[in-house]
């Protein structure tokens, strides 16, 4: 069975719930067909512990998944949604990571986030009603597809989901914070240090990682993620090598001294 989209490439169909669980879809955006994840319910999820309140009732997860009813598989370099489109959802990234981009006025990309797995996505769109940046994935993956009009009314009734709709937001704004304090007062090996090591903390977060992780991103979208050339971020990553900081090979990161990391 083929099931079309609505307007936007990641909105479930509107007029029947149960077309969310076919296995293939078409974007309006690019023509191609996608295979829909296969649904896993938030109380079963093994991502539960980190994307969601710990205080929860077996009765509050009876309504959560009826909620987040959808989810779909995306693939690297798929972009996930644009600049100006409309907001309807909110996407919780169940496996692989994404990054966010806005392209400035001489043409130039300027990356303002990487999202992980765990963490919410989209959030931007809810001041305006509309996303401010590009969504692009950086490896293939899983996203959760929420419906924020219908979540909303659920953190409505429920406090607990209130309250972690309320961190996520607040999280977003400390995150931007931080970027503008990288950018604007360190020098580029305290930029690269600040970087893995909320990269690591974040991960630990998540259960995902303790001293040893593969970056989803590339030297060159670290650079661009922090103001600093491809070739400066490189340098800077041997310099820690050189310094028993860190051990690189390839993507592949190991922590020699987290708490180096760690005090940044």
């Amino acid at each position: 069975m083929i099931a079309v989209c609505s307007k936007h490439p990641l909105d479930p169909p509107a007029s029947n719930p149960t077309s969310l669980m076919t296995p293939l879809a078409v974007s309006p955006r690019t023509g191609r067909s996608f295979k829909a994840a296969e649904p896993i319910a938030c109380s079963n999820c093994a991502l539960r512990d980190v994307c969601m309140p710990s205080d929860l009732t077996p009765a509050d997860f009876e309504r959560l998944d009826a909620l987040v009813c959808n989810s779909r598989k995306i693939t690297r370099g798929e972009t996930l949604y644009r600049k100006g489109d409309a907001f309807r959802n909110l996407y919780a990234i169940k496996a692989g990571a994404v990054k966010t981009v806005v392209t400035l006025r001489d043409g130039r990309e300027q990356i303002t986030g990487f999202h992980i797995a765990g963490e919410p996505l989209g959030l931007d769109g809810i001041h305006a009603s509309e996303h401010t940046a590009d969504a692009v994935a950086l490896e293939d993956g899983v996203l959760c597809i929420i419906p924020f009009g219908r979540l909303e009314r659920l953190c409505g009734e429920i406090r607990a989901m209130q309250r972690h709709l309320h961190r996520l937001m607040s999280g977003e704004i400390v995150r931007a914070s931080q970027l503008m304090a990288l950018l604007g007062s360190m020098r580029a090996e305290e930029r690269v240090l600040a970087f893995l090591g909320n990269l690591l903390q974040r991960l630990r977060a998540l259960h995902h990682a303790d001293t040893e992780f593969k970056l989803c991103m590339s030297r060159e979208e670290i650079g661009s993620y922090l103001g600093m050339t491809l070739e400066t971020v490189s340098r800077t990553l041997s310099r820690f090598q050189d310094d028993k900081l860190i051990e690189v090979r390839g993507k592949l990161i190991r922590v020699l001294d987290a708490g180096r990391l760690q005090a940044t």
